[in-house]
């Protein structure tokens, strides 16, 4: 089974959202549904990066990684490309 970390950006106020999952086509529909209590009130999202891990735990690591200071500034540079 593949898991997926994944950055997804409010098109409202451009505000970033780091997540994992198994299913990355369902979870960014539950963002954009409103299903999501921390995401629900800056509906759409558009997904702006992804990776992919083998492992759950790796997955998990990614995302801790991610919303560290040093994580977020790896985000910015990726997606500001």
């Amino acid at each position: 089974m593949e898991y997926f970390v994944y950055v997804i950006q409010s098109e409202i106020d451009a505000r970033l959202y780091k997540g994992q999952t198994s299913d990355i086509d369902k979870r960014i529909k539950e963002h954009n549904s409103g299903k999501t209590k921390s995401t629900k009130g800056f509906v759409p999202w558009k997904l702006v990066y992804l990776e992919t891990f083998g492992t759950r735990e790796e997955a998990v690591l990614r995302e801790k990684y991610f919303k560290t200071g040093s994580g977020r500034e790896f985000i910015k540079e990726k997606i500001i490309q």
